[in-house]
């Protein structure tokens, strides 16, 4: 080696400068935990006094340790769970880990076929799945392959299914405005390619049957604020409807927009509802009642599973709040007294 080479510090030497083993180093290295607070304190100061880096390449070919994550998604994909994916990522690097995202072209055959390629490869420690995986849960798990999770609350072109297409919160909002005084409500639904906006325009009617209530009607929306503009700028000016259930919130944006272009005050003469709490709903004028969709939790929980199963690890507990919850502000209020 040439006189002049810089000597990379060893883990040897943090050892000795933190006073303890290499092995308490090597440990701490791979997060295993259960070290003391002071011991944890005296390998970290060491390992910036000495500018050490563990030798990944080295260490994945002993351990079979990469600090590879990927994240496997459908291509291509109309949306990006960009919140989802940042939660999960946060999660991972806390943990150690670098998380990568893959894309699949083709259906759930070829997609499990690449997850399956990846999970025996050695290049990864695990790997999560957004999507279903069909046939990968009958594959034997192997003591040098990757472990994987599947979240599956997304369909081939990452549209949410699952829990995240449970609509029964539009029965909460359909319940709270009831209680409200209306009785008179107009559903501006998404596309029906989506399961998401089908689950919201059923449970919309099967709630307005079951309270006694009354609809005028389902409009065929977009997820675009111009077509819940057109539908109330639409309804007569003597409607007796009070209360819109959009279900989004460009939707109830437009919906509002176009109620204040009459002259009705929202919620004066015109409650409205959105769904996603989108930010810019949030510091609307006025501020739209809508659903959150907390997608960072989802994330956040779906790495925290790969990460524990990967280390041999108990699940996290699952005992979280739901992932749509209903927040109320002031586009809904009572209804008013028509004439």
């Amino acid at each position: 080696m040439p006189d002049n080479a810089v000597r990379r510090p060893t883990i040897i030497q943090v050892a000795r400068l933190a006073q303890v083993s290499h092995q308490t180093v090597s440990r701490y290295l791979r997060h295993n935990g259960g070290l003391k607070p002071d011991t944890v304190r005296r390998v970290e100061a060491a390992i910036e006094e000495l500018g050490y880096r563990p030798n990944l390449v080295a260490r994945s070919m002993r351990t079979r340790r990469t600090g590879r994550l990927a994240v496997l998604l459908p291509a291509p994909a109309l949306l990006l769970p960009t919140r989802l994916l940042s939660a999960a990522a946060a999660v991972a690097h806390e943990a150690g880990f670098l998380m990568e995202v893959v894309s699949v072209e083709g259906g759930p055959q070829e997609r499990s076929e690449r997850a399956w390629e990846l999970i025996s490869s050695g290049q990864v420690e695990g790997v999560l799945s957004l999507s279903s995986l069909p046939g990968l849960s009958d594959q034997p798990r192997t003591a040098s392959s990757a472990a994987f999770v599947v979240v599956g609350e997304y369909d081939d072109e990452l549209r949410g299914i699952g829990e995240l297409a449970d609509a029964s919160v539009v029965g909460e909002i359909i319940e709270h405005l009831a209680g409200l005084g209306h009785r008179h409500f107009l559903h501006v639904a998404g596309p029906d390619a989506w399961s998401s906006a089908r689950a919201r325009r059923q449970v919309y009617l099967e709630v307005i049957e079951r309270l006694g209530l009354v609809s005028h009607g389902v409009v065929d929306g977009d997820w675009s604020a111009q077509c819940a503009y057109d539908a109330v700028r639409a309804l007569p000016d003597a409607s007796p409807v009070t209360a819109v259930i959009a279900a989004n919130d460009p939707m109830a944006t437009g919906a509002v927009r176009a109620a204040l272009d009459r002259g009705w005050g929202v919620p004066q003469r015109l409650s409205v509802s959105g769904w996603d709490d989108l930010e810019l709903g949030r510091f609307a004028t006025p501020s739209l009642s809508s659903v959150v969709v907390d997608r960072e939790e989802q994330g956040r929980v779906a790495m925290e599973r790969l990460i524990a199963l990967i280390r041999g690890e108990p699940e996290p507990d699952a005992a979280r709040l739901p992932l749509n919850r209903l927040v109320l502000r002031e586009s809904t209020g009572p209804a008013p007294v028509l004439g």
